[in-house]
């Protein structure tokens, strides 16, 4: 495929294989060092690390092979575009906005502020109609550093340079802006759920097929229509909220914040509360149970979305007041 679009594609088949391959020896790494860490004495911050790779099953591996394998072949996907554009810009003018840094870091607290205000508001209302509590635990400042902000600012500047930045750009570059959103989000979405339907299992996640075996499930799982509404269509929804960020901020910076936020809400909120499973919501509504599943958390996003709108001016829109 010799265009911009035939090489992303090319690339991302090539990280679902890479992946799918390397999925099994990471795996090994990530127990082996779990039981490292169990059996020495390390910094707080280690042991954490090593619980939560004990912690994790094979999908979780699975998924960050994926994301691994993206990264390894992303310099061989620039190389390519550098070749098929003679004049060597490639799809960086997509992936950053220059913007002054005070306007920079405005957008990014903006975002982070609006995305933790809005979606704590709503995690308040739900613990008030009964279906959440609080644990009442006594909170370990390393842990909300290892499993709450680290995964936060990490995760979201890795996903929104990837997803916002180049492959949006490179969409932006061959179709309209809606539908360079629409497709960026939907690979953003299925790239987001590497998990099996629930009772498929990987026989043995050491041998060197498994990677293979659970992608093939991961297939399997889109063809259930309650997962469809409850988990994919709102992961969809976040995935052009946030490119709808991208395009009305100009810059990646305000997508980021929105991102960051909302993994801090997310995780925070599960750290110090706890579903009541007596309460049994309706599954299409409120999904498994937490803030991210089901059609009731897309409310969230629209009144996120509509926050954005009024709090960040769309690129040039001061200078054509002037």
């Amino acid at each position: 495929m010799r265009s911009e679009i035939g090489a992303a594609v090319i690339w991302v088949i090539s990280s679902f294989v890479l992946g799918a391959a390397i999925a099994p020896w990471l795996y090994q790494a990530g127990k082996a060092f779990a039981e490292l860490t169990a059996a020495g004495d390390f910094p707080r911050l280690i042991e954490s690390v090593g619980g939560s790779c004990r912690r994790a099953g094979f999908g979780r591996y699975f998924n960050r092979s994926l994301l691994l394998a993206a990264l390894v072949l992303l310099p061989f996907l620039l190389r390519r575009l550098r070749f098929l554009r003679a004049d060597g810009a490639g799809a960086a003018k997509h992936l950053w906005q220059k913007l002054p840094w005070k306007t920079a870091l405005i957008q990014t607290l903006a975002g982070c502020l609006i995305a933790i205000g809005v979606l704590w508001g709503f995690a308040s209302l739900l613990e008030s109609m009964g279906y959440f509590a609080a644990n009442h635990k006594p909170l370990i400042l390393g842990r909300v550093l290892s499993q709450v902000l680290v995964p936060a600012v990490g995760v979201s500047l890795v996903e929104e340079w990837l997803f916002r930045g180049l492959l949006l750009g490179l969409w932006l570059r061959y179709a309209r802006p809606f539908t360079a959103c629409v497709g960026a989000s939907l690979l953003f979405a299925v790239l987001h759920f590497v998990e099996p339907p629930q009772g498929w299992r990987v026989l043995d996640p050491t041998h060197w097929f498994a990677g293979f075996s659970l992608l093939g499930g991961v297939l399997a799982h889109f063809t259930c229509w309650i997962f469809i509404l409850t988990e994919f269509i709102p992961m969809l929804a976040v995935g052009l909220a946030l490119a709808w960020a991208r395009l009305r901020s100009g810059a990646l910076w305000l997508p980021i914040g929105l991102h960051i936020g909302w993994i801090i809400a997310l995780k925070f909120f599960t750290m110090t509360h706890h579903f009541v499973a007596a309460k049994k919501p309706n599954e299409l509504w409120l999904g498994v149970g937490d803030l991210r599943t089901g059609l009731l958390p897309l409310v969230t996003l629209v009144v996120t979305v509509v926050f954005c709108h009024f709090a960040i001016k769309r690129p040039g829109a001061s200078a054509a007041h002037d």
